[in-house]
């Protein structure tokens, strides 16, 4: 079964999915909003877009230097 294909059609159907992941470029492809967690904080949230761009995420979870 293709998890990001299933995770596509859900929008379709008014359905939503939590997904915990700590490969972000599998997880910022499928979703339309994300909240990065460190050390049991809430340091960033907004469209993969913004997660990439904020400047705390690259800084404490992604590295400077991250492209997808």
């Amino acid at each position: 079964i293709d998890i990001k294909r299933i995770i596509e059609h859900l929008p379709r159907q008014r359905l939503g999915v939590l997904i915990t992941d700590h490969n972000v470029r599998e997880t910022l492809a499928v979703c339309e909003r994300a909240y990065i967690v460190s050390q049991g904080h809430l340091i960033a949230h907004g469209t993969p877009q913004q997660i990439l761009e904020d400047e705390q995420v690259k800084r404490v979870y992604l590295g400077e230097d991250f492209r997808l």
